[in-house]
């Protein structure tokens, strides 16, 4: 396969259409954009499906310090699937024509959070590289990524583009937060004839990605779901969430919301998720951990939103506050299995494939709120022009 990106001569320019943003909060425009560099030690991948996820208006709307660092203009982008067309000198795992998945976070492998007998933490690896944070991301028929040999990773064959595109961020995320800081598989529960419970806030993709990997994991006694959407509720019960709680979109009935779900798990869930990011969905999920219990926070409570942490209740109650990021490119192909196996259908949260134009609007109507499950741009001009 020829790769669009050599150059016949110093006049000659290649292009390709990609989503662009000038200023934060401005207009998202598809516009023909010179194709990406391949990285020496990465691939160029054309783009088969990518998400359309709330992080990306967090960037667009100014909120990423990395976006800011960066410079405009920008390409948003992080959920990710494609086929690789170029690969460079340094890399070595990876061949033209290669199916792949794309974690957003790829971690550098050297620094004190990477390396092996380290902190083993490359989820906050000090060099990461983030496509749509600190590079151009995906909204792009094609995309740059270094570090391939260590992040990127083969789809098997009965894993489709959109599935792939499903895990890149929401159901990777999820997992993480679900799996291994909430320890879901692990948890000691006080009632040995029954699992753990699982309180949600937040039924949007994250959020109905932690519903379904709580339900995949099958050791929950109860998942419940707590939203201020009823299609968003009925939803989650349709992928398994135990029981549902409406919230109101003014927060005004926050205290019963906490009484709900107290008195569903009978003291407060052993393990509560904060998939939302807002300050209710955050004060509400500690609030609603039982003692000794662990909250999540997963959704990213960023730009104007502060939560108030009630400090003297985590001390009084020995809460246990983690945070969440992302997810190590290492334990995708555990991730890829579940598919597999039939454990996991990230399709089932897919909602819309959309134009590449629609899905740039998309980010921008979420200033009014957030879509039902998860909208994927799966329509590209394929054919990079010469200009």
């Amino acid at each position: 396969m020829n790769c669009p990106n050599k150059k016949e001569d110093d006049t000659t320019k290649i292009m390709m259409k990609a989503a662009v943003y000038q200023e934060f909060g401005g207009p998202i425009l598809v516009q023909d954009v010179p194709f990406p560099e391949t990285p020496p030690d990465g691939v160029v991948v054309q783009v088969m499906a990518t998400g359309v996820c709330r992080s990306d208006w967090h960037g667009w709307k100014g909120h990423d310090d990395d976006i800011r660092n960066h410079g405009l203009p920008f390409v948003p982008g992080h959920e990710l699937s494609g086929i690789v067309i170029d690969v460079g000198p340094s890399c070595s795992n990876h061949n033209v024509g290669d199916r792949v998945a794309v974690p957003f976070i790829l971690s550098c492998g050297s620094c004190e959070y990477c390396v092996p007998g380290g902190r083993h933490r490359p989820t906050v690896c000090l060099h990461q590289e983030q496509p749509g944070f600190t590079r151009h991301g995906s909204f792009a028929e094609y995309v740059a990524l270094p570090r391939a040999d260590r992040n990127l990773k083969t789809l098997p064959p009965s894993v489709s583009f959109v599935q792939a595109a499903a895990l890149g961020c929401r159901f990777t995320t999820a997992y993480r937060a679900v799996l291994q800081q909430g320890k879901l598989l692990v948890y000691k529960n006080d009632n040995k004839n029954k699992g753990p419970t699982v309180a949600i806030f937040g039924a949007g993709g994250l959020g109905l990605s932690c519903v379904m990997l709580a339900v995949a994991a099958g050791t929950a006694s109860q998942i419940i779901a707590i939203d201020v959407s009823p299609l968003a509720l009925k939803k989650a019960q349709e992928l398994g969430a135990t029981h549902v709680v409406l919230a109101s979109r003014d927060n005004s009935n926050n205290e019963q919301v906490r009484q709900k779900v107290n008195g569903i798990t009978k003291g407060g869930a052993d393990i509560s998720i904060d998939a939302g990011g807002f300050a209710a969905t955050c004060e509400n999920a500690i609030y609603c951990t039982r003692r000794g219990g662990r909250m999540v926070q997963v959704g990213l409570p960023i730009g104007e939103v502060l939560p108030k942490v009630p400090m003297g209740l985590v001390a009084g109650r020995e809460l246990e506050l983690v945070g969440s990021h992302g997810f190590d490119a290492q334990d995708l192909p555990a991730l890829l299995q579940m598919i597999v196996d039939g454990k996991l259908d990230p399709a089932r949260l897919v909602e819309k494939e959309v134009t590449l134009e629609e899905g740039a609007q998309a980010i921008q109507d979420m200033d009014h709120g957030s879509p039902l499950g998860i909208t994927v741009v799966t329509k590209f001009r394929t054919n990079a022009s010469r200009l």
